[in-house]
């Protein structure tokens, strides 16, 4: 896409009353050449997820900060406007939508609004995922966060976030043990986001087997590629960082031929999928096979599983196969062929397995985007106009959170001050060694010739 391209970009307008969603998401599979037996986009659910940013600050100043640079300087929006874009999602994509509370670090908003938008967003027949750093994610937060209707919490922690005193991934094991620790027996689905970049690149089999040691309480380990936007100060890949290599450097720590090729999710070009079992400590791929995925795929259209509760996603897998004999059959053979695999670890685990999923996510530089990959993207962020790609909403995001907001007694939200205006007023955002983050903190401080705070 050009720079004018980019720039008159806008996010997808409110469906057609009574249109369906996974109709709508089908098309775009289609039109994109994305649409095959083993696609999930428009079969499985309409969307992979939305990111619900409720505020643009954060507590670390990471090397890779996909924020711009403006993001610290705009005011966390009212919680009413929150409520609305909740709505927007559902409206766009149906319940059962996966969205992501997140920023910025959403553990800066305050707290009691916090527990606000997780509920209504589960009041609203969808699922809130909690999209953090971590550093303020206590056990406390979390229990009254799972309350109000959780289910998910995604750490992300690396290197990238250079974290004081730890200057490794394998050092940073530490702060990831914490965070389990502080999830376990909690009603929670956990995930751990990593950022693949030069400076980790070498130590991405050790993060993976750290994972498959942790199984029996991380369920989702995402590793998200490098990508030259946002406000960070590490910009293009000088090493080959691809989905090719990470998936070869995820296999090589969890020791197993994981196939990242079966299930699609979107752009083939922008995810890689794989599930595996673990047992006994060791790593069996579960899908594999494309017929078998296929079937799986066609047959629990319409499913929603319970990543909550692993006994009810089990219910509902029997039942809905016992409702499929035909596909039910024709999954026998694949069935038992991994269980055959897996026999000695079974037994050796007295027939307990854990489910880790793998995700790849190659997201796009700013200055490189694929109309194509846009149009078939999984990953939306809600504006207040709608839904865009992430990747699009990067490479524009002032153009989203400098708009002042109209709000429901009338007059405007100035982003900047927080104040209601009577008209719209254009911001003006002026950076500071207090509110610049990533390279402008660097050039702020370089023309000042002072340390940084």
């Amino acid at each position: 896409m050009t720079r004018d391209e980019v720039a008159s970009a806008e996010p997808y307008p409110s469906p057609a009353p009574g249109s369906d969603p996974l109709a709508r998401a089908r098309a775009r599979m289609e039109e994109t050449g994305q649409w095959h037996p083993r696609q999930s986009m428009g079969r499985r659910w309409s969307i992979g997820c939305v990111a619900l940013e409720i505020t643009q600050r954060c507590n670390l100043d990471c090397t890779l900060c996909y924020l711009s640079d403006h993001s610290e300087a705009v005011r966390d929006i009212p919680l009413e406007e929150v409520f609305r874009r909740i709505d927007l999602i559902r409206d766009h994509y149906g319940a059962d939508t996966d969205v992501q509370v997140t920023g910025g670090d959403p553990t800066l908003r305050d707290r009691a609004e916090l527990v606000a938008i997780v509920r209504r967003v589960r009041e609203r027949g969808m699922r809130p995922s909690l999209f953090t750093n971590g550093i303020k994610a206590t056990r406390d937060l979390l229990t009254e966060l799972c309350e109000a209707g959780l289910v998910d919490v995604a750490f992300h922690v690396d290197l990238t976030q250079e974290r004081k005193g730890y200057d490794s991934e394998f050092a940073l094991n530490a702060v990831r043990e914490e965070y389990i620790g502080r999830t376990r027996g909690l009603p929670l689905s956990v995930f751990f986001n990593t950022t693949a970049f030069d400076g980790n690149f070498h130590e991405i089999p050790g993060v993976a087997a750290f994972f498959v040691r942790y199984a029996d309480v991380v369920r989702v380990a995402s590793f998200q590629l490098q990508a030259d936007t946002g406000r960070g100060t590490v910009r293009a890949r000088r090493n080959p960082i691809t989905i090719a290599t990470v998936a070869d450097a995820i296999r090589t720590g969890a020791g197993a031929p994981i196939n990242f090729d079966t299930p699609i999710a979107g752009h083939a070009d922008c995810n890689r999928y794989a599930m595996t079992l673990v047992a006994n400590g060791r790593v069996h791929d579960l899908y594999g096979e494309d017929e078998a995925l296929a079937t799986i795929l066609h047959a629990t259209a319409g499913v929603q599983f319970d990543r909550q509760h692993r006994g009810r996603a089990t219910v509902a897998l029997a039942r809905r196969l016992a409702e499929r004999p035909g596909a039910t059959l024709r999954l026998l053979p694949w069935a038992a062929r991994r269980l055959w695999a897996m026999r000695r670890d079974l037994i050796a685990a007295r027939g307990r397995a854990h489910k880790l999923s793998f995700f790849l996510h190659d997201f796009m530089d700013a200055e490189h985007l694929d109309c194509e990959r846009i149009g078939a993207c999984v990953f939306m962020v809600a504006t207040a106009d709608g839904p865009v790609s992430m990747c699009l909403h990067n490479a524009k995001r002032d153009a989203f959170i400098l708009k002042p907001l109209a709000t429901q007694e009338g007059g405007w939200w100035d982003p900047l001050s927080g104040a209601i205006t009577a008209e719209p007023v254009a911001p003006e955002p002026v950076l500071t060694r207090k509110n610049a983050r990533g390279r402008r903190r660097l050039e702020i401080n370089h023309a000042r010739r002072e340390p940084a705070e």
